[in-house]
């Protein structure tokens, strides 16, 4: 994948974490409204710990993408 498709996704998922989970492991955290890398990478341990099962798979993939 190249590194506007990678960006363009970790975005997208970064923005659907927050639409899916910002009331219950998020409520904290201020999205950003152009997420890098790196802001993706912070809301991942929340997510693991205060998402459901498909919480966790999308920090797995989130963490994935910035890891490429």
């Amino acid at each position: 994948m190249d590194k506007t498709k990678r960006l363009e996704e970790i975005a997208r998922l970064y923005r659907q974490a927050f639409a899916d989970y910002g009331a219950v492991a998020l409520w904290n955290l201020a999205p950003a409204e152009n997420p890098s890398p790196g802001a993706a990478l912070a809301i991942t341990p929340a997510l693991r710990t205060h998402g459901s099962m498909e919480g966790r798979r999308l920090a797995e993939a989130l963490e994935r993408l910035c890891r490429e």
